[in-house]
């Protein structure tokens, strides 16, 4: 399987930021960490070799980001507004950095998903125009954020156990930025849009959590969101007990990346 590593120094975070990739070819993946972790905890976790014939095959590549989190919705030194606008400056680096970077390593983006069931249903012979996100808890969170809001970029998600209310980590300050990072909010009222169309033109979001899951509230509020907005999406609740942590997201990667 091929392995990159790359590092470069961040205009929009001013910082140095780093990055994996699974892969040579494929449908392109934006893997975003979990909560405050690392571009590498992806592969630690054993995420990687879950369905590692699909990176050797060329089926998909998995782009695996670093996270600010620490510095943004976690960091309780600083002021909840100055959080926020970290996670923008974060965002601006993926859609203006990042983004770019894998449309030149993987051109390749409007190929035929035929292995991918990302799209929430069997994708054989369904053409992906973007590149799909995804992440695990605090991750999924990223990859749902980031997909709402620019469906013009990613047109797939998978969200494993996604947390989707950023309100417990604003100490109940909320201004524009806030409710715009904010999927329960402004998804909910966004009516008629540009984003609508782009939603039901294709564009898919899953979101799964299991039957023990302590995010399992957050997706079935999400999903009831998406349900009364008329967004194509499915929701997925794994029995057996299963619960929020690594080897239910394995599991889930290896049905929802076969």
């Amino acid at each position: 399987m091929k392995r990159e590593y790359h590092k470069w120094y961040s205009p929009s975070l001013q910082r140095d930021m780093e990055l994996l990739i699974f892969g040579h070819a494929g449908v392109p993946v934006l893997v975003f960490p979990s909560s405050m972790g690392r571009f590498f905890e992806y592969e630690d976790r054993g995420m990687i070799n879950a369905t590692a014939y699909q990176y050797e095959q060329g089926g998909i590549q998995a782009f695996c980001a670093d996270s600010v989190d620490a510095e943004s919705w976690y960091n309780k030194a600083a002021h909840p507004a100055d959080r926020v606008r970290r996670h923008m400056a974060y965002e601006s680096y993926i859609v203006n950095e990042l983004v770019p970077l894998i449309r030149r390593l993987n051109p390749a983006s409007g190929i035929t998903a035929s292995g991918i069931t990302a799209s929430g249903i069997t994708a054989s012979g369904i053409t992906t125009t973007g590149i799909t996100t995804t992440g695990c808890s605090f991750g999924g969170y990223h990859a749902m954020n980031l997909a709402l809001k620019r469906p013009d970029v990613f047109d797939r998600c998978v969200a494993m156990s996604g947390a989707f209310d950023m309100r417990p980590f604003l100490d109940d300050y909320y201004d524009d930025n806030c409710y715009f990072n904010n999927p329960a909010d402004y998804l909910a009222e966004l009516g008629e849009s540009w984003y609508t169309e782009y939603y039901r033109d294709g564009n898919r979001f899953l979101m799964a959590a299991g039957e023990w899951d302590i995010c399992l509230g957050e997706n079935e509020r999400l999903a009831g969101i998406m349900d009364a907005g008329n967004i194509p999406h499915r929701l997925d609740i794994w029995g057996d007990h299963a619960t929020h942590d690594w080897p239910l997201w394995q599991r889930m990667a290896q049905a929802y990346f076969q």
